[in-house]
């Protein structure tokens, strides 16, 4: 008689290998389009050449965003900061604190951001920029400067603008 080592019980899919197992992480599809029969373009007059207003309006609305996200933003009022090295950037100014990491940005205006934390290693070259949200969420991003002199330098220009920002912005509530 043979025995098989391993396991008896068959394997069963999870989450991890099929996001549809975990109900709701997908869209449900439109029961209306499974619904509807395919109409010839001949049943109906007229509405074989004529592309639906539908579609118009949907690709009009898709042309209107993508235009909104290479809006540049507005130029800065009162002091900025930016600095960058290969794989990330940090920008403040007066419309709020834009982190960039490999591509990804994350942009926060001032009413969004609760604290700006920053830290500079006492051996080394590297400025970290943490921004604390109002929604209890950190975001970090590590800058790593050319030299010490030059990462002293960032980090007292960095905290000069942040305390205009910031005292500005206590004025204004008080």
């Amino acid at each position: 008689m043979d025995h098989r080592i391993g396991q008896n019980t068959p394997p069963a899919y999870a989450a991890g290998t099929d996001p549809a197992f975990i109900p709701g992480l997908t869209p449900p599809r439109p029961a209306a389009a499974k619904e509807r029969p395919p109409v010839p373009a001949d049943a109906v007059p007229g509405s074989g050449a004529a592309p639906e207003p539908q579609a118009e309006t949907e690709a009009a609305e898709a042309a209107e965003e993508a235009a909104a996200e290479e809006e540049p933003r507005p130029a800065a009022d009162g002091p900025a900061f930016e600095v960058s090295d290969r794989r990330g950037s940090i920008t403040v100014d007066s419309t709020g604190v834009i982190l960039q990491l490999d591509g990804e940005t994350a942009e926060f205006d001032w009413a969004e951001i609760g604290a700006v934390e920053t830290n500079t290693p006492r051996f080394g070259r590297q400025i970290t920029v943490t921004v604390h949200a109002t929604n209890r969420h950190s975001y970090n991003v590590r800058i790593e400067a050319p030299s010490r002199n030059l990462l002293k330098q960032w980090a007292t220009e960095l905290d000069t603008v942040l305390d205009s920002y910031f005292e500005a912005g206590s004025e204004a509530a008080g």
